[in-house]
């Protein structure tokens, strides 16, 4: 694929001055409140590449663009021309010391945010700047034209937006791993260990709600995440005449809710391929609404199964094609 949108002349027609002033304006406040909180510090070379999913998009991309240019990298274990263009980016981070971050988004795990951003293929590279999506270039590329392109976003950020970048510690260790974050308010136990007994009592809503306790205060739980998916497949089930939804499933294969209760049902079932390859095809045959209904879904059962299944990392993989 070649690469295509590698000037950045076109950036000012993106938006018209006054969004691109108030987006300055935002810009500045927000760097002003991180300063009053004692933000705004030297950073170290390994936070200037990161990986970012869908639950943290927004304070790793657009929170962050408010202090620095964040350059998206969308890439795939399976794209061959990513495998050749991250490591460029990530060796570039680096030696742009802070004057822009590198979040990378794997599609097959963030199939939202590559339909947010109207990715037709990948390798893709955008960038945010105080909150704006640009896009830089789609394929591979070499790297005097990557650099060109960073140097124009850079020189946009700092013209039109006054980001001036982070502040590098020349002290710590390339590739270090960051600081581990501090441990969430907890225990967690007697609400985790009430969401079992809940489970096992038939309780389903009750399970619902202990799981989504924890989580309001630590939304990184996986384990309540994954009891808080499971909890709500059986809640689903629990009503559900399953002759029903099995006859009007095979009569209406392209009625998303109807395919869907027969997915779920898959599932309880423990027919997990069933499940997921019933979605991908619905997805196929569905538009609008209703396939973007299915794919939620399906992202919901897949957080059922757990993300290290490799059963959903072919599930994710097919749901790609269908998509794209």
């Amino acid at each position: 694929m070649q690469p295509r949108n590698m000037s950045m002349s076109g950036v000012v027609d993106l938006a018209a001055v006054k969004a691109a002033q108030e987006a300055k304006t935002k810009a500045e406040q927000a760097r002003a409140e991180a300063a009053r909180q004692g933000g705004g510090g030297a950073v170290s070379p390994a936070d200037l590449v990161m990986n970012v999913d869908e639950a943290g998009f927004e304070r790793d991309v657009l929170q962050r663009s408010t202090e620095v240019p964040v350059v998206i990298d969308f890439w795939a274990e399976w794209c061959e021309p990513c495998k050749q263009l991250s490591p460029v980016l990530e060796r570039l981070a680096l030696e742009y010391s802070g004057r822009f971050v590198l979040a990378k988004v794997d599609v097959d795990a963030n199939q939202m945010l590559m339909q947010q951003f109207g990715i037709q293929g990948i390798p893709a590279v955008f960038a945010v700047v105080a909150g704006q999506a640009l896009p830089l270039f789609q394929g591979a590329a070499g790297e005097a034209q990557i650099r060109q392109t960073l140097d124009q976003l850079v020189q946009v950020a700092e013209q039109r937006f006054g980001l001036t970048g982070l502040t590098v510690d020349p002290d710590a260790e390339a590739g270090a791993a960051p600081a581990a974050a501090p441990a969430p308010a907890g225990p967690y136990d007697a609400l985790l260990e009430a969401a079992v007994q809940a489970l096992d009592a038939g309780d389903f809503g009750g399970a619902v709600q202990a799981y989504k306790n924890v989580l309001s205060d630590d939304p990184g739980n996986s384990e309540a995440r994954l009891g808080l998916a499971q909890a709500e497949l059986l809640q689903r089930v629990q009503s559900l005449d399953a002759q029903q939804v099995r006859k009007d499933a095979a009569e209406k294969p392209s009625d998303a809710q109807a395919q869907i209760a027969a997915a779920d049902l898959d599932l309880v079932g423990g027919h997990v391929e069933d499940a997921f390859g019933r979605l991908i095809d619905t997805v196929r045959r569905t538009v609008g609404d209703d396939r973007d209904t299915v794919r939620l879904r399906l992202l919901e059962l897949f957080d059922v199964v757990g993300a290290e299944d490799p059963r959903v990392t072919t599930a994710r993989r097919a749901l790609a094609r269908a998509l794209f």
